[in-house]
């Protein structure tokens, strides 16, 4: 736990200012809610000896003032102090999105969205609560119970001892339930994380479901998770439900035994009828810190564990970083578009997916990949913009190892169009502008290069259907496209970047024969200068290229241009003949 809360410590230290003040405000508050009962011993002794208007104006006037002035510097402490709270839940926030950013592919792959998503809000708010209200009254209970107990001890020193024989058994009972709470809180937390997942599935995989029609199926699913949820949170109910009456119990119990024996002293006249009200007072006001002590607990044991569930993400190692780069190795206006593999041998987990892969692709070329499912295509292509770290030495962007690029330099050089095209729910010119948007400006805030990205991705021909063009909203994840739309999409945000290397991972499988010939076509003439990776299943796409690598089990067992591919009669020569078959049988 102190290595867990030394971690919050530097966003604390950003706003000590503000904590500092807020924390005189809680002194000053405390003081003078400790000054009332003291004043009200002096004014029920005082006209006890003979009530007056002037003594009677006065007590009044001074009582007033106390709360007018407590009333003040309570709002004075809760601003302050709630508001730097949430200066840091905007600094936590921040951080834990800019490090999700950081964070490899396959990290999401074995997360589920939902869960992070669960972390990033539900526990940044218990941190918030605990780094808030938590520590404001913490210090107010903890300064109240102190001078109140010192107060107490001043006017009869029996009593007070009286008065505090339950508190062992309040320490007692806040060990043994705040650890309870923490567990059960920690247990809902990640249930709260499943609800979240199961909702971010649906609503993503929401055409998947229809089809299926698994709609009932997946309103039980989420049923019994918001079963589960509430199962635990009954526990924890159950377990406050304890909490807190337990230590009235205790506390009733002691102010008991203070009314009894008290009221006797007065009787006796040891103490005054003035110290004996002054003295309940702050006997009552102890109760409030002894509840507000397990609120406080609480809210400690609910920030923890959220904490330590953040921190399970934020310790998660970016595994693709800067650590090898040489700044200014490879100026970005320099680039040509060189590639060259030296002897590559990659593996996922164990698995080796690429064996002893050697090619060069001088700039300007376009180089087609082809091969069969699982053959190590999308990864060779995965490697060059470091999508995940390759081995040293092993592939080179205009002589410079890729891992001692700047990862800024090496990836404004690429325009990279996946197998699944991933659109926004922003406007298809916001889509397209997407990799060139600066930050902080509108993303569309070029409208000519975009129609011209459009053009080239042959997305322009769809567009007179769209009801506003450009500027249509294409929904959530581009539902509102086809496929060979949002394709389309994701090739003109590639090409809106100007990369000097363009990639294409079957980025074309959508779309129809036609439209794929005139896309080609068009990209010819714009990447006439430029190096393009192609990655395809067919042979159309591929039989222009200036080079074909053919790929089976990792390995590149075919190189060289179409014709020559044909004339070996090898793996690429069988594709290219079922191919034709398939399009023979499509056409009778």
């Amino acid at each position: 736990m102190v290595s867990a809360l030394r971690r919050l410590l530097p966003y604390l230290l950003r706003y000590k200012r503000q904590f500092l003040i807020g924390l005189l405000c809680v002194l000053v508050t405390t003081a003078i809610q400790l000054l009332s009962p003291w004043v009200l011993r002096y004014a029920i002794d005082e006209l006890t000896r003979g009530i007056t208007r002037g003594k009677l104006a006065l007590f009044a006037v001074v009582l007033l003032g106390i709360a007018l002035v407590g009333a003040t510097f309570r709002f004075l402490m809760r601003r302050i102090i709630i508001g730097a709270s949430r200066h840091i839940e905007y600094d936590l926030r921040n951080d834990f999105f800019a490090h999700l950013e950081r964070l490899p592919l396959g990290y999401f792959q074995a997360h589920r969205t939902g869960d992070l998503m669960s972390r990033a809000t539900n526990d940044l708010n218990a941190v918030r609560t605990m780094i808030g209200p938590a520590i404001m009254y913490s210090a107010n209970t903890l300064i109240l119970f102190v001078v109140a107990i010192i107060l107490m001890l001043s006017i009869d020193t029996r009593l007070t001892l009286i008065a505090l024989v339950p508190l062992p058994f309040v320490s007692i009972s806040v060990k043994v339930f705040g650890t309870a709470i923490h567990k059960r809180f920690e247990r809902i937390q990640a249930q709260l994380s499943d609800i979240s997942a199961v909702v971010q599935e649906n609503l993503s995989g929401v055409r998947v479901v229809r089809a299926y029609r698994q709609e009932r199926a997946e309103i039980e699913r989420f049923r019994a998770a918001n079963l589960e949820y509430l199962d635990r949170n009954r526990g924890l109910i159950r377990l406050q439900g304890f909490f807190n009456p337990s230590m009235s119990l205790f506390l009733g119990f002691g102010a008991l035994l203070v009314l009894w024996l008290g009221a006797a002293e007065v009787i006796r006249h040891r103490i005054t009828l003035g110290q004996f009200v002054a003295f309940n007072a702050y006997l009552a006001m102890l109760s409030w810190p002894m509840i507000a002590f397990g609120w406080v607990t609480n809210m400690l044991q609910r920030g923890m564990a959220s904490w330590k569930r953040m921190l399970e993400v934020l310790d998660a190692e970016p595994a693709v970083n800067d650590t090898r780069a040489v700044p200014g190795i490879l100026p970005p206006g320099e680039v040509r578009g060189a590639i060259e593999v030296r002897d590559l041998t990659f593996s996922y987990t164990g698995a080796t997916v690429l064996e002893h892969v050697s090619a060069r692709i001088e700039p300007g070329q376009t180089v087609a990949l082809v091969g069969p499912t699982g053959s190590g295509k999308s990864t060779l292509i995965s490697l060059l913009p470091r999508l995940f770290d390759p081995p040293p030495g092993t592939i080179f962007l205009d002589g410079v190892d890729v891992l001692q690029i700047p990862l800024d330099v090496l990836r404004a050089a690429i325009g990279f169009v996946p197998q699944e095209s991933f659109l926004f729910s922003e406007t298809i010119a916001d889509n397209v502008a997407f990799g060139a948007a600066v930050a902080g400006a509108p993303a569309a805030q070029d409208r000519a290069a975009v129609e011209r990205a459009a053009r080239v991705a042959r997305l322009d021909k769809d567009l007179a259907d769209f009801p506003k063009g450009y500027d249509t909203m294409v929904g959530e994840r581009g539902i509102t496209l086809s496929g060979g739309q949002k394709q389309r999409t994701a090739l003109a945000r590639a090409l809106m970047v100007d990369p000097r290397i363009l990639i294409l991972d079957d980025a074309l499988s959508a779309v129809d024969t036609y439209t794929e010939e005139e896309i080609l076509s068009r990209l010819r003439g714009v990447m006439r200068q430029r190096t393009a990776l192609i990655v395809s299943h067919r042979v159309s796409t591929v039989k222009d290229a200036d080079q074909i690598l053919v790929l089976d089990s990792g390995r590149i067992v075919e190189r060289g241009r179409h014709e020559e591919l044909l004339a070996l009669d090898g793996f690429y020569a069988d594709l290219a003949r079922k191919q034709q078959l398939e399009e023979e049988l499509a056409q009778s």
